[in-house]
């Protein structure tokens, strides 16, 4: 006798808990009257202006579809290749549902992870649902492409709103569409369903009113992550310096300083012990100080780019040589820091202090604007006018809203995924120390903003001598002669990698440029012990005679971390340093104020 198949979207689960239905109910009741009391407290507080213009990407259709009437030669090509997918796209279907398998060229991208349910594969009704899809995704995509009656600028900013719109409508993002969804619902009898609405409430009511994607209590700052031996020897209105106790019983000579981008705690590089950047340099014998910005309110909001150069690297050099009595260091920063590190050796520079750091390691660094990709989308005109209005009115922007906008711009991996584990499956995300640090953003002043959208992105200034001063000392990154260790990451949707190449050309001295694999967080987070993500080098390092395309063509992967290459560098290949005694915090000039992190970075 045969054996009888089920259908597993047929079989009747068994009845819910009452208890499980009860306690839900009760969730979603508790969270709807935090809900209502949320609206009242913001209704409370009044408006400030919109931190974006929400009138742009109308606009920006508008301009996209004026080009495409003047352009009807590639209307035409469109539609004919249109004709030509869907055709291909129902004969495959019809083939199918005849029983032949058929290969098909309509496939998510490298890295989409939205259709990884077997359901999306074998099952004909969401086989057909996702790749109608992605071919309705690809032919808008390709249309957005192809038009070549509109400009750069409003080709770029049409092609991320498209693919906003794309990403906010996939199969995968509703309930009646989404095959671990619907079985979810009926094993559940809709629980998940009630328990997502619950969890909605429950994320309107927070104050970031905000998608939770860490849990609250998976990690506790300074015991969990952040937890390297430490202390704060110094501060001042804008940073507090903290020394990290040593592991070994003698240590590199120059002592490490590193600038963290303000947009975040500095504590990426210090997350779990076994992927903590700093313990792995104290292990390795480097004395590591870290620089933990303020999280700064309306008070410090006239605090300008100079500002945090001079109080910020140049404030920590001198109290680095009052802690250890050592003139030289080696500076390392990551993001947005390396364009404070990258002011900070050309301040030096023209005030005759070049020689105080001995190398410096930029990390994904963002100081070459000249071709942002699709974060120019956030610096057309009316949004700088528009963002400079809400930061005017507050005196700061809010960590919260710039966590938003880093989100929108990776909307399916920290976004859409979580509304369908959060909203739909009831499912609590797996703890994650490097989530848990992404959301703990910090706020940034009114003046730095300012300088930093309009001179900084807008304009390219950093890259044009003497375009920015700090004080009264105009910069020039072309006459820095400190050797650079420029590291950038491949799949990095913050600091393209191409753009990060480009800035080791800026300067005057020996760059050493290394690619990452990975993104633009977890690659920097590659600890030797996982040996994962990979690397390439390439014995031709950055400069302006080689394009970036040509220097990946000509480099070699290599297997595990970067991170014992980079220590090379920093002991042989940069500047050949000694070893000296052990030094601990409050052991020199400079007495302990309090344990690390500190009482900034829980500001």
């Amino acid at each position: 006798m045969s054996e009888i198949k089920t259908n597993p979207w047929m079989t009747m689960p068994a009845a819910p808990d009452m208890d499980a239905v009860s306690e839900t109910w009760r969730r979603v009741i508790n969270n709807a009257v935090g809900a209502s009391f949320s609206t009242l407290d913001r209704a409370r507080a009044g408006q400030v202006p919109a931190a974006y213009d929400p009138t742009a990407p109308i606009r920006s259709i508008v301009d996209f579809n004026l080009g495409l009437m003047s352009s009807p030669a590639t209307l035409a090509k469109a539609q004919m290749r249109a004709m030509n997918d869907w055709s291909e796209f129902f004969y495959n279907q019809s083939r199918r549902a005849a029983g032949i398998d058929v290969e098909t060229s309509i496939n998510p991208e490298r890295g989409d992870r939205r259709f990884s349910d077997p359901s999306w594969q074998d099952d004909p009704f969401f086989s057909a649902l996702k790749e109608a899809y992605l071919l309705s995704a690809r032919s808008m995509v390709d249309l957005v492409a192809d038009n070549d009656g509109v400009d750069d600028d409003t080709r770029t900013r049409v092609d991320f709103f498209i693919r906003q719109f794309l990403n906010a409508v996939a199969p995968t993002n509703f309930a009646s569409s989404n095959p671990a969804v619907l079985r979810k619902t009926i094993e559940s009898h809709g629980l998940n369903l009630l328990g997502g609405l619950a969890n909605l409430l429950e994320d309107y009511a927070a104050p970031d009113a905000w998608i939770a994607r860490r849990q609250g209590d998976a990690f506790e700052v300074g015991k969990d992550i952040a937890a390297t031996q430490g202390s704060v020897v110094f501060q001042n209105e804008l940073m507090q310096l903290i020394q990290y106790a040593p592991a070994t019983q003698d240590v590199y000579k120059r002592p490490m300083l590193y600038v963290p981008p303000l947009v975040n705690k500095y504590y990426l590089m210090d997350l779990k012990p076994g992927s903590s950047l700093f313990k792995w340099l104290i292990d390795q014998g480097h004395t590591v100080f870290a620089i933990s910005w303020i999280n700064p309110g309306p008070e410090l909001q006239d605090k300008d780019f100079g500002d945090y150069v001079l109080e910020g690297p140049i404030a920590a050099l001198d109290a680095i040589e009052k802690a250890t009595g050592e003139r030289q260091v080696d500076l390392f920063s990551f993001c947005m820091g390396g364009a404070l590190a990258s002011a900070s050796l050309s301040y030096l520079h023209e005030t005759g202090d070049a020689d105080r750091v001995a190398s410096a390691t930029m990390m994904a660094m963002m100081i070459d604007n000249g071709d942002l990709g699709e974060w120019s989308t956030f610096v057309e005109e009316s949004q700088v006018d528009a963002f400079n209005a809400h930061i005017e009115a507050k005196g700061i922007i809010a960590g919260d809203d710039l966590k938003k906008l880093f989100s929108v711009v990776r909307a399916n991996d920290l976004i859409w995924s979580s509304v369908v584990d959060h909203y739909l499956l009831d499912r609590t995300a797996p703890a994650s120390d490097l989530m848990h640090w992404f959301a703990d953003g910090a706020n940034m002043t009114r003046a730095f903003l300012a300088t930093w959208s309009q001179d900084v992105l807008q304009e390219n200034k950093l890259c044009v001598p003497g375009g920015i001063k700090v004080g009264d000392v105009a910069l020039d990154l072309s006459k820095v002669k400190t050797p650079i260790f420029n590291l950038a990451l491949k799949d990095d949707h913050v600091a393209g990698w191409q753009a990060v190449y480009r800035n080791g050309t800026h300067f005057g001295g020996p760059v050493r440029f290394v690619l990452g694999g990975s993104g633009h967080n977890a690659g920097i987070i590659n600890p030797p012990s996982r040996n994962k993500h990979g690397f390439w080098l390439n014995d031709q390092d950055s400069n302006k005679d080689v394009a970036s395309d040509a220097w990946l063509d000509g480099a070699e992967k290599n297997e595990g971390s970067w991170w014992p290459t980079w220590q090379e560098w920093l002991t042989t290949e940069a500047l050949g340093q000694d070893r000296v005694s052990a030094r601990v915090p409050g052991g020199g000039n400079l007495k302990v104020l309090e344990a690390a992190p500190g009482s900034y970075m829980l500001g």
